[in-house]
């Protein structure tokens, strides 16, 4: 998406995949696999039993003990699925495997980072331990002494207060303004504990009240306080009411290792250098269609000058649902006509549109999906003036143009209506997700969805934009960008509007590490399948038709499914899918 939100009611992937079929016949010739149960998939339910059932029971912020029981959780089922007979499995069932193999994973490495980040902040915090307590006696229905518990919230206030008129120094330096957002959300959550356990108790014990109610009060405001002073005094973020251009754009690099990880995580069998290496070259074919479609408009290789003409060319502050909703169908009756994909009816009639706040727009300043919802960022008369008009020349006809399709029909409308009716899956992947959407821009643009010039800018904004996101997260968490480098490539490079460049890279470094790099990565993974697999007695809407029922998963074992390829137990990403941009 081009801001993406995607929170489909199963967008959790499940591992039911496709029947095994004879790999001696050639890719081109064969007919995707259909979905069918495996042996692994009882094996799934038991294993999101289990993260529920401990999600709910554990529900303790700021804890070690939680981390700890999460991490031997996962450990234990690394032990189960070493002791489980891989080699009875069928082709699929080795997918459904190492689906959850690999989930297990990521959860240990999230587990991880959560306890190096909870020890980070952890003398920023000291008073979780008195809610710890409190709110874990209640759970074990031990029995309360009001007088002891109010000696204990008591020095709890004190504690805070302590906290805030003497911030700690654990290495003789200043918490850091990352580390001091992170405390102040686990102050907020540490709050909201302290508010279930005292609702609890209120009202049901007749002296909880009169021993409680002061301390209680107290406390709650000293940890108010004391997450405002963190977040507004030492992050500098000053909340609604500044200006949007004044808030700090504030994240943290995961560092070489951690993101090398991840990308193993996803499948990929590329370093980050790689992959930034894929998306400057995307980028530099970007840029000469860009002066091809500028010459075209008689404003020779100026193709910047050609890009704000187009921006330039917005609706009236009102129209842009009229806008959308005209591209929508335009768009549906694009690919029905030319019979690339089903479109089911009861898909065609079931999105509606929505139109964001300026509060939302600090970080999605384009259009989302989410649920049946495309949600359309426009001006609205509450923003300031300079805000107007670069939010109505982000949102312009021509890169509207494209957005709609990747949101709505082929992209992830179509995507969330068949996710809804196909198997469940284990492994959420944005290579998948976004991929879907990217690659259908690809396609459309092969296509000549693009009818004009103007068009063509449009598209390969958006396509500059999904290049650029590859090279500036990586660099990112590699440690060799800034965010303030970051928004300035945007702008200067690519032509965004301040506001939107702002609001990418709000949200480049708040999403997971990877998630920008599925729309690129993960829509020429899909068009390298594409190409494997389509030809001959393998039409392109029976391919788009298995890619849907499929299920969301990382694109190197989506492959291995619709293909019946044969995995071992130690399988790793090997799947070198890049090809050069023609």
């Amino acid at each position: 998406m081009s801001s993406s939100i995607f929170p489909c009611p199963r967008v959790l992937t499940s591992l039911i995949l496709f029947l095994a079929i004879d790999a001696r016949i050639p890719a081109r010739a064969r007919e995707p696999i259909a979905p069918t149960t495996t042996e692994i998939a009882e094996l799934l339910r038991e294993y999101q039993a289990d993260v529920n059932c401990l999600g709910r029971s554990f529900e303790l912020p700021a804890s070690e003990a939680t981390l700890d029981r999460v991490a031997k959780l996962a450990d234990g089922w690394l032990v189960r699925l070493d002791r489980f007979d891989f080699d009875a499995l069928n082709a699929q069932g080795r997918v459904d495997f190492l689906l959850l193999k690999s989930e297990i994973r990521r959860s240990l490495q999230e587990t991880a980072r959560s306890r190096k980040h909870l020890a980070e902040i952890a003398p920023s915090i000291t008073f979780r331990t008195i809610i710890h307590e409190l709110e874990t006696a209640r759970w074990q229905a031990s029995p309360l002494d009001c007088q002891a518990a109010a000696t204990r919230v008591t020095a709890l206030a004190e504690q805070v207060k302590q906290l805030h008129e003497h911030p700690p120094k654990p290495d003789g330096k200043p918490i850091a303004a990352t580390d001091a957002v992170r405390a102040a959300a686990k102050t907020h959550e540490l709050q909201e504990t302290l508010k279930r356990w005292y609702a609890f108790h209120d009202g049901y014990r007749p002296d909880f009240s009169w021993w409680l109610k002061k301390p209680y009060e107290e406390a709650t405001k000293q940890m108010e306080d004391y997450a405002k002073y963190l977040r507004e005094e030492v992050a500098q973020i000053k909340g609604k009411d500044k200006d949007k251009d004044d808030d700090r754009l504030l994240g943290e690099p995961i560092g070489p290792e951690a993101l090398a990880a991840d990308i193993r995580g996803e499948w990929l069998p590329y370093t980050a250098d790689e992959l930034i290496a894929i998306g400057e070259r995307e980028f530099a074919w970007c840029e000469r269609q860009m002066k091809a479609a500028s010459r075209e408009m008689k404003l020779g290789d100026d193709w910047k000058a050609a890009l704000a003409r187009v921006k330039a060319d917005y609706v009236p502050p009102g129209e842009q649902d009229e806008l959308v909703a005209r591209l929508a169908h335009e768009a549906t009756e694009f690919v029905k006509q030319r019979k690339l994909v089903a479109v089911p009816p009861l898909c065609e009639e079931s999105w509606r549109l929505s139109m964001l706040s300026p509060e939302a727009m600090k970080t999605i300043s384009y259009a989302a999906y989410s649920g049946r919802d495309i949600l359309v960022a426009y001006s609205s008369s509450e923003m300031k003036q300079d805000d107007k008009l670069m939010v109505m020349r982000g949102n312009n006809r021509h890169f509207t143009r494209l957005v709609i399709p990747h949101e709505l029909i082929p992209g992830h409308h179509l995507q969330c209506y068949y996710e809804a009716r196909s198997p469940e899956r284990v492994l959420p992947t944005s290579f998948y997700v976004e991929g879907w959407a990217f690659y259908w821009e690809l396609r459309l643009w092969d296509l000549n969805w693009a009818t004009t010039p103007e068009d063509r800018i449009g598209m390969l904004f958006w396509r500059m934009t999904r290049s650029a996101r590859v090279i500036l997260t990586l660099k990112y968490h590699l440690g060799r960008m800034t965010p303030d480098e970051m928004v300035s490539f945007l702008m200067d490079r690519v032509g965004h509007e301040k506001f939107g460049a702002r609001s990418e890279v709000r949200r480049f470094i708040q999403d997971r590490p990877l998630y920008q790099v599925g729309y690129l990565i993960g829509g020429r993974q899909i068009l390298a399948l594409h190409d494997e697999m389509v030809g001959g007695a393998l039409t392109e809407p029976r391919f788009h038709e298995a890619v849907l029922k499929q299920g969301v998963m990382p694109i190197e074992l989506l492959r291995a499914a619709m293909q019946g390829i044969e995995l071992k137990k130690d399988a790793g990403p090997t799947w070198h899918f890049d090809k050069a941009v023609e």
